[in-house]
C-alpha cells in the first residue's frame, strides 16, 4: 500500500485559489481512476476534479466552502503497492490540461444538500404524552366537550375557551400546569406545543429552522455585491419614460418578423442606449481604483443581469452597438440560456462595460440597483404600465415607464446621469430615430 497526494492543479489564468462547492466522495470511499471527486469554484468557473488513480479516500482537504489554494492537497488516496512517481507526474500534468481545458465552462454548482429536522417526531412524542395525563376534575370549573383525541374533561375559563376557539386550537392538547387551562398553558402551547390539530384560519404551519451555509455561486455574489456597496458612493435617479409609441412600434415589428424571433422590449432599450451613449463616454466606462484610472471604452458589452437557479449571473452581449433588434433579441436569447443551464463561457460572463438589469413584469415602480463593478453604472428599465395621462388638457391612456440608473459618483455627476436618461428618454419616445442613422 502507498499514499498518493491529489493536489489542486493549476485552474489557469492566474488562479491561486479555489472554493470547493460540492464533494462527491467521503473518507473511506473507494473510487475508480477518473470517478469524480469534487467541483471548485474560481473566480471564472466551476471545473470538475476527477481521481488520477484508483485507490480509497483516506483524507480530504476541507470541507463544502472552504478555499484551498492552488497546489495544496485536494484529497489523499491510498492505492494498491507502489505508484511510478514519472507516472504520477504525468496524471498530475493531464489533470491539470483538462482543468485548464474545462476552465472555459461555468457549470452549475450544486448546492449541498440540507437536512430539515422532523418537527413533527417530537410532536407526535409530546400529544402521545399529553393524552395519557390523568384528567383534572373540578365541578367548579366549567366543563367542555371530551376532545376526539384525548377523550378526557377540559377544564379552562370562558374566555381562554372563547380565545382558543378563536385560534382553532383543540384545548384537549393543552397541558395544564395548574387544575385548569390558563391563558400561559394556551401560550406555551402555541409557542412549544406539537402544532397537531392547530391551524388558525388563514394561516399555515411553522417550518423547522434551516441553516444554509453560503458557499459556491451564493458566496460570489454576497462578495462582489459587499465589494460594490462597500467601495462604490452610489446615487440613483429616477425617469417617467412614455413607452406608448415604441410598444406600438413592437407589436408591428413582431406581426411582420417572418422566421425571426420575437422581440421583447429589451432589443429596443438596448438600442436607445446605444445610440444615446456616444455623447455620454463617462458612462460606458470602467474605473481602475488601484490604479486611479477610469477607461472610457469606444464599444458597448453590455452585461445583461440574470436570474438563474445558481443565483444571479452576468453574462455579457459584446459590441452590442452592431447589432440590429433582430440579431440582439437572438444573442439575448442565446445567452440568456447558457446562463441558466450552466453552458456559458468564461468568455461570456466577463469584460462587460455597461450593465442592464431587467426583472421584466416585476419590475416594480423604481429600482435601486447595484453596480456591477468595476463598471461605473448600470441601467434598471422597470415595469410599463397603462396609466391615465393629460395631454392638452384631454386625458389618455398612455403605457408608462420608470427607469433607474445608478452611477458611481466619483466618476459620473448627478447632471451627466440626468443628462443621460434625458437622452435615452427622447430615443424611447420618438422610436423611429432608433432606425435611422
Amino acid at each position: 500500500m502507498s499514499k498518493y497526494i491529489f493536489n489542486l492543479p493549476d485552474i489557469g489564468e492566474g488562479i491561486a485559489e479555489a472554493e470547493i462547492v460540492k464533494w462527491h466522495i467521503k473518507v473511506g470511499d473507494v473510487v475508480a481512476e477518473d470517478d469524480q471527486l469534487a467541483d471548485v469554484m474560481t473566480d471564472k468557473a466551476t471545473v470538475e476534479m476527477e481521481a488520477p488513480v484508483s485507490g480509497k479516500i483516506t483524507a480530504l482537504a476541507g470541507e463544502e466552502g472552504d478555499i484551498i489554494a492552488i497546489g495544496s492537497m485536494l484529497v489523499e488516496i491510498e492505492v494498491e503497492g507502489d505508484v511510478d512517481l514519472e507516472e504520477l507526474e504525468e496524471l498530475e500534468a493531464s489533470a491539470d490540461n483538462v482543468a485548464e481545458a474545462d476552465a472555459g465552462v461555468a457549470k452549475p454548482v450544486q448546492a449541498p444538500e440540507i437536512k430539515e429536522e422532523n418537527a413533527n417526531e417530537s410532536a407526535k412524542t409530546e400529544v402521545k404524552k399529553e393524552s395519557e395525563e390523568t384528567p383534572v376534575t373540578d365541578t367548579e370549573k366549567t366543563e367542555v366537550k371530551p376532545s376526539d383525541e384525548g377523550q378526557r374533561k377540559v377544564l379552562a375559563t370562558p374566555a381562554v375557551r372563547k380565545r382558543a376557539a378563536d385560534l382553532g386550537v383543540d384545548l384537549g392538547q393543552v397541558k395544564a400546569q395548574g387544575d385548569h387551562i390558563r391563558h400561559s398553558d394556551l401560550d406555551a402551547y402555541l409557542n412549544y406545543g406539537s402544532g397537531q390539530g392547530y391551524r388558525p384560519s388563514g394561516g399555515s404551519q411553522k417550518r423547522a429552522d434551516e441553516v444554509i451555509k453560503v458557499i459556491g455561486m451564493r458566496r460570489k455574489i454576497a462578495q462582489n455585491m459587499a465589494e460594490s456597496k462597500r467601495n462604490i458612493p452610489h446615487f440613483s435617479y429616477v425617469d417617467e419614460i412614455d413607452m406608448t409609441e415604441i410598444e406600438d412600434m413592437r407589436g408591428d415589428l413582431n406581426a411582420n418578423r417572418g422566421n425571426r424571433p420575437k422581440l421583447t422590449i429589451l432589443p429596443l432599450i438596448i438600442t436607445a442606449i446605444c445610440k444615446s451613449l456616444p455623447d455620454f463616454p463617462m458612462l460606458n466606462a470602467t474605473f481602475d481604483d488601484e490604479a486611479g484610472v477610469v477607461t472610457r471604452h469606444g464599444s458597448v458589452h453590455l452585461g445583461m443581469a440574470t436570474q438563474t437557479d445558481q443565483g444571479l449571473m452576468v453574462p455579457v452581449l459584446r459590441d452590442a452597438q452592431d447589432r440590429n433588434v433582430w440579431q440582439l433579441a437572438t444573442e439575448i436569447g442565446r445567452l440568456a440560456a447558457a446562463a441558466r443551464d450552466g453552458s456559458a463561457k468564461a468568455a461570456d460572463l466577463s469584460g462587460s462595460t455597461l450593465t442592464l438589469t431587467s426583472l421584466g413584469p416585476l419590475g416594480g415602480i423604481a429600482t435601486t440597483p447595484v453596480i456591477n463593478r468595476p463598471e461605473v453604472a448600470i441601467i434598471g428599465p422597470n415595469k410599463i404600465v397603462e396609466r391615465p395621462v393629460i395631454i392638452d388638457g384631454e386625458i389618455h391612456a398612455r403605457k408608462l415607464m420608470n427607469l433607474s440608473i445608478s452611477c458611481d459618483h466619483r466618476v459620473v455627476d448627478g447632471y451627466d446621469a440626468a443628462s443621460y436618461v434625458q437622452a435615452l428618454k427622447h430615443f424611447l419616445e420618438t422610436p423611429v430615430l432608433l432606425f435611422a442613422d
